[in-house]
C-alpha cells in the first residue's frame, strides 16, 4: 500500500525551465527509498514538494489518498513529516536534549515525561548522557546528524525526508546514519525517503529512483 504517490508532477521556479517534469513515483511505509542523482537533478526540490513546502506546477502529490494541495500543509508537516537536513540546522546555543524538545513543542507532540522520552531517543541513536548535555556545536558532525535524526523522529512521523544526510560525513559516520534510518523503517514502519548521490546509501535502500537532470 502506498502512503505517498507522486502523479505526473512538474515544477519550475517562476518562468525558469522546469526542474522536474512529468514525474510519477510511489512510496510505501516500512521501506527505504532513495532518490539518486547528481546535483541539480531536482532531488531537493522533490523533497520540498513531498514536505508540502511548495506545490507542483502540474500534477499532484497524494498522502494517504489526499491531495496535498487541498489539505492544511502546516498540520501535515507537523504531524506526519520529519526532515533531516544535510547541514543539520540545529540550534547551536542549545544542547541535544533541548533541540529535540523544542521540535516536539513545535509539532505539538505530547508524551508523558517528555524529557525522559527525548533522553531515551538520543540514547538509542548513540548520543550518551555526557554528550546530550553539551551544546550541539561542541559535538562531532556525525553526532550532530544523529541529533538531527532524533529531532526528525521525535514526533513519530509516518514519513522521514532526508536531504543528503551523509554528504558531509566520513565513511564510519555515514554507515551509522544509514543504519539509523534503515532501523526506523524496519522497526517503526516509517516511509524513509533519502536524496543522495552516494551509491553506498543507495545500496542500503529497498528501492532506488534515479533522478536525472532535465
Amino acid at each position: 500500500m502506498n502512503i505517498v504517490e507522486v502523479e505526473n508532477i512538474s515544477y519550475s521556479y517562476g518562468r525558469s525551465p522546469a526542474v522536474i517534469e512529468g514525474l510519477s513515483l510511489s512510496f510505501q511505509p516500512g521501506r527505504v527509498h532513495v532518490l539518486l542523482g547528481e546535483s541539480g537533478a531536482g532531488k531537493t526540490t522533490l523533497l520540498s514538494l513531498l514536505a508540502g513546502l511548495d506545490r507542483p506546477t502540474k500534477g499532484r502529490i497524494l498522502f494517504d489518498g489526499e491531495d496535498l494541495s487541498k489539505v492544511n500543509r502546516d498540520a501535515y508537516r507537523a504531524k506526519n513529516v520529519g526532515m533531516v537536513f544535510q547541514q543539520f540546522n540545529l540550534l547551536h546555543r542549545y544542547n541535544a536534549v533541548d533541540n529535540v524538545l523544542m521540535a516536539m513543542e513545535i509539532s505539538k507532540f505530547q508524551v508523558e515525561n517528555q524529557r525522559d522520552y527525548v533522553e531515551n531517543l538520543l540514547e538509542e541513536l548513540g548520543i550518551d548522557e555526557g554528550k546530550r548535555r553539551r551544546k550541539v556545536i561542541e559535538l562531532s558532525g556525525g553526532e550532530q546528524q544523529r541529533v538531527a535524526i532524533a529531532r526528525a523522529l521525535c514526533h513519530r512521523p509516518q514519513i522521514v525526508l532526508a536531504d543528503e544526510p551523509t554528504g558531509s560525513l566520513d565513511e564510519a559516520n555515514q554507515l551509522g546514519i544509514i543504519e539509523s534510518l534503515v532501523k526506523s523503517a524496519r522497526e517503526d514502519g516509517r516511509c524513509i525517503i533519502i536524496s543522495t548521490h552516494s551509491k553506498d546509501v543507495a545500496n542500503a535502500a529497498d528501492e532506488v529512483f534515479v533522478i536525472k537532470r532535465i
